[in-house]
C-alpha cells in the first residue's frame, strides 16, 4: 500500500506537536494524564498518517478503520491526533480539555468528539469492545462481500495499557479473538512499566507476550520510539492472514521530561511548566503553549487525500449493489425493522402457560426472521436461556456468516463484544445468561447505556424461584441494581403477550440497551378484560384487573402478577376494593407524564408492591403509607413451591401479608 509522501521532519514535527498539545492541555486544566500521551505520540501519528482508513468529513463511513484508545485516561493523545488529522476538533477545543460542555472530556466519550469510536475509561473495556468491532467486520463482510466487490473489510486498531491487560475482561475477550482468528485486529500494548502506584513490577511480572501467544495471537516486540521498527511491526501485523496481532511497544512515560520521565508522578497529574519546557527545549520545540507548526498537519493531509480516493471507490461499489445483495446491505446498514413488528409479534404471541424464558424464546424466533441484523449469543447457557436462533449457523473460525455466537463462560467479554457488534452499525446483538450473573456483564451494560447503543440482554432464572440451586444462584438485588442504571430499560414480562411486547420494546428502542428478565418456572397466562388493547403494555404498566374506586392497588411484575391476581378476591372478601397493575417495565412507565401514571396507580388508594426481590426501590413508589412485599434477604435451597410458601409469595400468603400490614 502506498503510504504517501512524508518527510522525516514533518513526521517528527507531528509527533512533537501531539506530545506537547497533550502536556499543555493537561497543564492548563490542572488535571489529567500527560505521561502516556507523550510516550505514545509517535505510534498514534503513524497510525493516523499511514495505516487507518478514515475521512474526517465523513467520520461515520461504514468501512472506515476503527481506532480504540482502551487506556482512555490518555485521552489527550487521541484529541491531539484528531485535531491534526482534520476532524472537527479545533485548537480551542483542545484548550478546553476537561471543561464543562467541551468536546474534550477527561475520557473519550462517544458522541462528544468526532472520531471517537467508543467511550473508554473502565480499563479493559476498550480492548474487549475492539474484539467485538473486529468480529462485526468479519460478520458483515461474510454477508455482503463477493469475490468481485468488497464492501466491508475494515480493521480495528487499539492501544492498550498495563491496566487494560491486568483487568480480567481483556483476557476473556482476547481468548475469544484468538479462537476466532480475527486477523483484522491489531492491539498495540504500551509497555511503559508504570502505574499510579509505581512500577508495574510491584504487581505485574508475567510474560504478557507469551500469554498472548497462548491465546493464539501473532506477537511482536518493538521499541515504541523507533518509527521504522513500529512501521515494520504494523506492516507485518496488517499482513498477518490468520491471527489477531499483539505488538508490545516498549515506551517511556513522559519521554523527555527532565526529572519525571519513567516516573509514576507523570501518570495522573500535570507535569509542571518546568518539566514541559525542559522536554520542549530538548527537541528544539517552541515553548509557547499550544503551539502547532503548519508542518504538523502535512502527514495527515497527504494520507487523508488517499483515503478520500478509497471512499469514492467504496461508494461506487455500494452504488453498484443490486438484487439480494442490495437488500442484504440495506437490512444490515440500516438495521431495518418492519414497521408492523408490534402487530406481527402480538398476533403470534404464545398463549399457553409456560416459563417466560420459553415464551420469550418463541417470540425471539419470530424476531430473528423479521430482523436480519439480529445475532444471538450466550455465555455457555443456551440450553437454559434458549436464545439461539433456530436454523441459523454458528459463528466460528473462518466462517462468520452465522447468527449464533458462543462466548463460552465469559460473561464479562460477552457484554463488551456485544457493544462492539452494536457500535459497528450493522448488528443488534442479543446476549444471555442467568440474572444472577448480570453483575459480570454490568460494566459493559453500563457503557452500552452511556453510549446509547442497542444491545439486548436476556437474563433468565430471575428470582429465588430458581429453587434447589440455592442462594448463590437466586438473584435478589439484581432487578433494582439494573433499574438504577440510567438509560437501561429493564423488562420483566408476566406471560406470552407481555413477552411479545417486551421484544417489540427491545427491538424498537434504538438509543439504549434493554434487559429482558425471564423466569425459569412456568407462569399462567394472564386473563385480561374484554377489549384489552395490547398497545397499553408498551406504556410499561397497565391495569390488568380493576374495580370501582379502588382502596388497594397491587403493583406486581413478572411471576408476581399471578399471585397478585390470586390475592385480589381474597382481599375483596375482606371488604377491600382491589386493582391489580402489571409493571413489565417500570423504566418506560416512569417516563410517562404524572397524570398518566396516576391514572394507572390511582390517587388516594394504598399501594402495594409485590416482587420477588429487594424492596428499597419500591418504597418511594408506594409511598410512606404503602406496603412492600419482597425479599430483603438471601434465598435458600429448596423446591420453588416450598420457597413460595416460606417467603410469602403464594396468593394466600400475599393476601395475609397485606391484611396484616393493614
Amino acid at each position: 500500500m502506498d503510504r504517501g509522501p512524508m518527510t522525516d521532519s514533518a513526521f517528527q514535527t507531528a509527533v512533537h506537536t501531539t506530545r506537547f498539545l497533550a502536556a499543555d492541555a493537561v497543564e492548563q486544566a490542572a488535571s489529567g494524564h500527560p505521561g502516556t500521551p507523550m510516550a505514545l505520540a509517535g505510534i498514534a501519528v503513524d497510525l493516523f498518517s499511514r495505516y487507518l482508513r478514515y475521512v474526517p468529513e465523513e467520520p461515520l463511513w461504514p468501512n472506515r478503520d476503527r481506532f480504540v484508545l482502551s487506556c482512555g485516561h490518555a485521552s489527550m493523545l487521541l484529541y491531539s491526533v484528531l485535531h491534526l488529522a482534520g476532524f472537527s476538533l479545533s485548537l480551542d477545543d483542545i484548550k478546553a480539555f476537561r471543561q464543562w460542555g467541551s468536546k474534550t472530556p477527561g475520557h473519550p466519550e462517544l458522541g462528544h468528539t468526532p472520531g471517537v469510536e467508543m467511550t473508554t475509561g473502565p480499563l479493559g473495556q476498550g480492548i474487549a469492545t475492539a474484539v467485538g468491532m473486529a468480529l462485526a467486520s468479519k460478520m458483515a463482510g461474510a454477508r455482503v462481500n463477493t469475490a468481485g466487490a468488497t464492501i466491508i473489510d475494515y480493521r480495528v486498531f487499539a492501544i492498550a495499557s498495563d491496566g487494560d491487560l491486568m483487568e480480567g475482561i481483556s483476557g476473556e475477550a482476547s481468548s475469544i479473538a484468538g479462537h476466532l482468528g480475527l486477523d483484522n485486529l491489531v492491539v498495540i500494548y504500551d509497555d511503559n512499566r508504570i502505574t499510579i502506584d509505581g512500577e508495574t513490577s510491584i504487581t505485574f511480572t508475567e510474560d504478557v507476550g507469551k500469554r498472548y501467544e497462548a491465546y493464539g495471537w501473532f506477537v511482536q516486540r518493538v521499541d515504541g520510539h523507533d518509527p521504522e521498527a513500529v512501521r515494520a511491526a504494523l506492516d507485518r501485523a496488517v499482513a498477518e492472514p490468520a491471527r489477531p496481532s499483539f505488538i508490545i511497544a516498549r515506551t517511556h512515560i513522559a519521554i523527555g521530561a527532565p526529572t519525571k520521565q519513567d516516573k509514576s508522578s507523570a501518570h495522573g497529574a500535570p507535569l509542571g511548566r518546568a518539566e514541559i519546557d525542559g522536554a520542549k527545549r530538548a527537541v528544539g520545540f517552541p515553548l509557547e503553549p499550544f503551539h502547532v507548526p503548519e508542518d504538523a498537519y502535512v502527514p495527515f493531509r497527504n494520507w487523508t487525500e488517499q483515503n478520500r480516493t478509497r471512499l469514492a471507490a467504496w461508494k461506487g461499489a455500494v452504488a453498484a449493489l443490486k438484487g439480494d445483495r442490495l437488500t442484504t446491505w440495506t437490512d444490515l446498514s440500516q438495521r431495518r425493522i418492519p414497521a408492523d413488528l408490534f402487530g406481527q409479534l402480538v398476533a403470534t404471541a404464545p398463549t399457553k402457560s409456560d416459563a417466560t424464558r420459553s415464551l420469550g424464546a418463541e417470540v425471539e424466533q419470530k424476531v430473528a426472521v423479521l430482523v436480519p441484523s439480529v445475532v444471538a449469543g450466550s455465555a455457555d447457557l443456551d440450553a437454559s436461556c434458549k436464545t439461539a436462533i433456530k436454523g441459523a449457523n454458528d459463528v466460528g473460525p473462518t466462517h462468520f456468516a452465522g447468527r449464533n455466537l458462543h462466548y463460552g463462560i465469559r460473561e464479562h467479554a460477552m457484554g463488551a463484544i456485544m457493544n462492539g457488534l452494536a457500535l459497528s452499525g450493522f448488528f443488534i446483538p442479543i446476549g444471555s445468561t442467568f440474572l444472577m450473573f448480570a453483575d459480570y456483564v454490568r460494566p459493559a451494560v453500563r457503557l452500552a447505556a452511556l453510549m446509547e447503543q442497542q444491545a439486548i440482554y436476556v437474563f433468565t432464572h430471575d428470582s429465588f424461584f430458581v429453587g434447589e440451586d440455592g442462594p448463590t444462584h437466586q438473584p435478589i438485588e439484581h432487578l433494582w441494581a439494573l433499574r438504577l442504571i440510567p438509560n437501561l430499560d429493564v423488562v420483566r414480562p408476566a406471560d406470552g403477550l407481555e413477552c411479545a411486547v417486551a421484544w417489540t420494546h427491545a427491538m424498537t428502542r434504538r438509543a439504549g440497551p434493554t434487559a429482558l428478565i425471564l423466569s425459569r418456572q412456568k407462569l399462567a397466562a394472564i386473563p385480561r378484560p374484554a377489549g384489552f388493547d395490547p398497545q397499553t403494555i408498551l406504556n410499561g404498566a397497565y391495569v390488568v384487573a380493576d374495580t370501582t374506586d379502588p382502596t388497594l392497588v397491587l403493583i406486581a411484575s413478572g411471576s408476581e402478577v399471578e399471585p397478585a391476581l390470586g390475592a385480589k378476591p381474597l382481599l375483596e372478601a375482606k371488604g377491600h376494593r382491589v386493582r391489580v397493575v402489571s409493571v413489565p417495565c417500570w423504566d418506560a412507565f416512569a417516563r410517562l407524564p404524572p397524570t398518566e401514571q396516576e391514572a394507572v396507580l390511582g390517587v388516594g388508594a394504598r399501594r402495594v408492591s409485590i416482587e420477588a426481590g429487594t424492596t428499597a426501590g419500591w418504597r418511594g413508589i408506594v409511598g410512606t403509607n404503602g406496603i412492600v412485599i419482597g425479599l430483603d434477604r438471601f434465598g435458600a435451597s429448596a423446591p420453588a413451591e416450598r420457597l413460595a410458601v416460606e417467603f410469602g409469595f403464594t396468593a394466600e400468603r400475599v393476601a395475609e401479608r397485606i391484611q396484616a400490614a393493614l
